[in-house]
C-alpha cells in the first residue's frame, strides 16, 4: 500500500507543479513575448480538477479530511467507536455511489471534449472516478480500524 501511496503522491505533485507552471508560462508569454498561450485557462482548469480528485484518496488515507473532533471527543468511548464505524460505512456508500455515477457519466460522454484544446471529457471524469473509487477503497480498508483517533481534535 505504501508504494501506491508514494506513486500517487508523486503524480499529485507533478499535477500541482503543472498548476503553477502553466499560468506562469501564460503570464511570461503574454507579458514578455506578447504571444498568447491559447488554452492555458482551460488546461489550468483541467489540472485543478485532476489535482482535487486524484489527491482525494491521499487525504482520506492520511485522515486529513474534516472531522467533528470536539463533538466526538465529548462522547463516551463506546459510542465514539460506533460513530466512527458508522462514518466509515456511510463514507464507503457515498464515495462508492459517486464512483458508480461517474462511471455511468463517462460512458455517456466518450465523444465530448473541451472547446479549445479538445481534451476529452472522459479524462476529467476519469480523475473523478479514480478519486471516488480510491476513497471508497480507503474507507473500506478503514472499516477494520477507523483512522479517527481520539487525539485528532481540531481547534
Amino acid at each position: 500500500m505504501r508504494i501506491a501511496e508514494r506513486i500517487l503522491t508523486a503524480f499529485v505533485v507533478i499535477i500541482m507543479a503543472g498548476l503553477v507552471l502553466v499560468p506562469t508560462a501564460q503570464v511570461i508569454m503574454r507579458g514578455v513575448f506578447v504571444l498568447p498561450f491559447i488554452g492555458a485557462e482551460e488546461f489550468t482548469r483541467f489540472l485543478l480538477i485532476c489535482l482535487v480528485f486524484c489527491a482525494y484518496p491521499l487525504v482520506v488515507q492520511n485522515g486529513e479530511n474534516i472531522v467533528m473532533g470536539e463533538f466526538k471527543a465529548a462522547m463516551p468511548a463506546r459510542l465514539r467507536g460506533i460513530v466512527n464505524w458508522s462514518i466509515s460505512i456511510g463514507a464507503v456508500a457515498a464515495t462508492g455511489f459517486l464512483a458508480y455515477v461517474t462511471a455511468i457519466n463517462i460512458s455517456r460522454n466518450l465523444v465530448n471534449a473541451t472547446p479549445t484544446l479538445g481534451i476529452p471529457f472522459w479524462i476529467f471524469l476519469g480523475a473523478t472516478l479514480f478519486g471516488f473509487a480510491g476513497a471508497a477503497l480507503v474507507h473500506l480498508l478503514h472499516l477494520r480500524k477507523p483512522p479517527q483517533a481520539d487525539t485528532n481534535i481540531a481547534v
